[in-house]
Parts: C-alpha cells; sequence; structure tokens
C-alpha cells in the first residue's frame, strides 16, 4: 500500500495500525455521561519492525522502534498562529478566543513550554497579538521568539524556519487552532521525526470518504481502513525541511500540510498515531466541543 494526500481535506492512505493504548478517544455524538480513559502501555524492550512506502516511489524504509530518544533542548517549536479563521465569525482570529477563560493559543503553547526537548518557541502571528505570548513569557522557561505569517500556510512555516536555532535536530510546527494536543502524543512523534526524518500526528478516519468529481457526482468511494486524518504537530528535521522548501519556492508549489513538502522530495513521511480530541478549533461547534473535552474528568492536556 503506498502514502496518497487526498486534497484538500489532508488524508493520507497508508495500512492502518493497531489503536496505540495511551490515546485518549472522544465521539462528540456519545452523550456527556460517558467516560473517557486511557492507559499507558508497559515498557517493554520487544520492538515489532514494520515497513513504509511513500507516494514518491522511495525505497521500503526500516522503522524499527529503536533506543534513539530526543534529547533535552533539541527541538524547535514553530507555534502558527498568524491565521484569521474567518468560518468562527468572531471579531478576533479563533486561536486567541478564550478557551474556558484561556486564550486558546495558550494551550499547546504551555504543553509544549513544559516538555525538556524543547528548545524554543518561534510564534508564529501578527505583531498586535505578540503581547498574548510576552505576558506568559515569565511562566515558560525556553526561549520565546516571533516571525511574521505569509500569505498562505507555506510561508508562514518558511517565515518560522528562518528564525529557529540553527542548532535544532527536529522543527515541530503546530497549528495553534489545536489546544488539546498532549505531551504523551508529542513525545511520540518527535521520535518518530528523529527516527524517519519526517512525522505527522494522524488518526484513523472514522467517516465514509467519497471521491467526487467537479460536478459533485461521485467518483468512488475510498476504502475507510486505508485513510488517515492528518493532524499537528509535524516534525521534520531542519536540513530536510530546508531542502523542500527549496524544491516548493523553485517550482512554485502549493501544499496544505507541512509534510507534504517532503514528500515532493521523496521521503517517507511516517504517521504517528495520535487521539481523536486533537481537534482543530474553526467553528463555534468546535468551541463547544473542546471545553466538552476540557471537562472531562480524565482528560489530560499536558
Amino acid at each position: 500500500m503506498i502514502l496518497q494526500v487526498i486534497s484538500p481535506s489532508s488524508i493520507l492512505i497508508i495500512p492502518r495500525r493497531q489503536v496505540a493504548p495511551n490515546s485518549i478517544y472522544f465521539h462528540p455524538q456519545l452523550s456527556s455521561s460517558v467516560k473517557y480513559s486511557y492507559s499507558l502501555p508497559p515498557k517493554t524492550n520487544n520492538f515489532r519492525q514494520k515497513n513504509i512506502t511513500c507516494s514518491a516511489n522511495n525505497p521500503t524504509v526500516t522503522t524499527e522502534r529503536s533506543e534513539d530518544v530526543v534529547k533535552e533542548k533539541s527541538v524547535s517549536v514553530v507555534l502558527l498562529a498568524g491565521g484569521k479563521g474567518k468560518r468562527m465569525g468572531a471579531s478576533m482570529p479563533k486561536q486567541y478566543l478564550p478557551l474556558l477563560g484561556q486564550p486558546i493559543a495558550l494551550y499547546s503553547f504551555y504543553t509544549f513550554s513544559r516538555m525538556p526537548e524543547v528548545k524554543e518557541i518561534v510564534v508564529v502571528c501578527d505583531p498586535s497579538y505578540q503581547d498574548i505570548f510576552e505576558d506568559a513569557r515569565e511562566k515558560i522557561n525556553v526561549d520565546l521568539k516571533f516571525a511574521l505569517p505569509g500569505k498562505e500556510r507555506q510561508d508562514s512555516v518558511y517565515s518560522g524556519l528562518q528564525t529557529i536555532d540553527l542548532n535544532s535536530e527536529l522543527v515541530c510546527v503546530h497549528d495553534s487552532a489545536r489546544p488539546l494536543v498532549t505531551s504523551s502524543d508529542v513525545e511520540k512523534v518527535l521520535k518518530d521525526g528523529l527516527r524517519v526524518g519526517a512525522s505527522v500526528l494522524g488518526v484513523p478516519a472514522k467517516a465514509t470518504i467519497k471521491e467526487g468529481n467537479s460536478e459533485s457526482f461521485v467518483v468512488k468511494t475510498l476504502d475507510r481502513k486505508t485513510l488517515w486524518e492528518m493532524q499537528t504537530p509535524q516534525v521534520i528535521k531542519p536540513e530536510l525541511l530546508k531542502k523542500g522548501f527549496e524544491l516548493v519556492n523553485r517550482e512554485g508549489l502549493e501544499v496544505t500540510d507541512d509534510v507534504s513538502i517532503v514528500e515532493h522530495l521523496k521521503h517517507p513521511v511516517y504517521i504517528t498515531e495520535g487521539s481523536y480530541t486533537n481537534i482543530k478549533v474553526t467553528t463555534p461547534d468546535d468551541l463547544l466541543l473542546a471545553e466538552r473535552i476540557l471537562n472531562t474528568a480524565s482528560f489530560v492536556p499536558a
């Protein structure tokens, strides 16, 4: 089976893996009385070896889980906070709306700041909103930098990339509108990114996905068992991301997410299974759902 990007929904096709035992799962159609829980997997030295290929016909890549450890202070986080969020219909960008009394963007900001692997956070935002993060500076123990957003997402990522520390081993790109990412999921995707070179959090698709034509007629129904919904963070080695941008800029390509840049280099991208609670807040309904998740006793964001 091969990886395939289905634009513009950022869904990849890849053999589906078993559900990770430390994932937190949430279904918006379930009643509020349902309890949600998770458990961490036991420590073990028995690792399984898997092979993956990408749509660029890259040679088989071994993805054996080794003893590789992401070093402390070796990761630069690029926090994308420059979007306008028109679908929310609010007077300010969605990432700055209050979520239980705190700006949405600060949830993941604090989660990353508490992780020992993180050296710095580069916030890509409009200067008029920098004070939100400046006011939080005294609460964090990582370097805080700022970069200007671009017209498109890839322009904002490129702006953040130009600002990171040159000695960073990994770049971790995250949408600030995803406030509920957990540190345990971030740790997993960082390790996979270090091992493979590029990794992305994702969850198996639950809805039936159909491919349509320009006239809105169904062309075919895709096999849900092979579909993944992409999330963030997306983790890439800096030198790989820079090479990808050189190619994308030279050929004038447009990409909808960060690992797509690497795919153009014919480099494999590994999908790290994440959690369904890692939602992107884009509509008022999403905001209500995020509040509901945070109010769930078993949910531990960090």
